[in-house]
């Protein structure tokens, strides 16, 4: 398994609930099919450089995570249609 940093910009007004279960869904996505999570952090909401969907601020999430590499494009397909993730960024941890 390959290591990668994961990104999320989530909409910033979903409640709690709400936004506790796109993260679970994400998660449930990676573990699923293999993958693991090694750590979260929540970095709460921040402003966004530029307005994107008409949402000017955002609520971002931080993941470490770990899986094959080939699940990575499947991965990426899947976030672009969560409606609730107004942007993601996939990355690979350097060794």
């Amino acid at each position: 398994m390959r290591q990668y940093e994961l990104i999320l910009i989530v909409q910033p007004d979903l409640d709690e609930e709400a936004t506790a279960g796109v993260l679970d869904r994400v998660k449930n996505m990676i573990t699923d099919n293999g993958g693991e999570i090694v750590k979260t952090e929540v970095w709460g909401s921040k402003s966004l450089a530029y307005e994107i969907r008409d949402f000017r601020e955002g609520y971002y999430v931080y993941m470490d995570v770990a899986f094959k590499p080939e699940f990575g494009t499947e991965l990426k397909q899947s976030l672009r249609y969560l409606e609730p993730i107004i942007r993601y960024m996939l990355t690979k941890k350097e060794d």
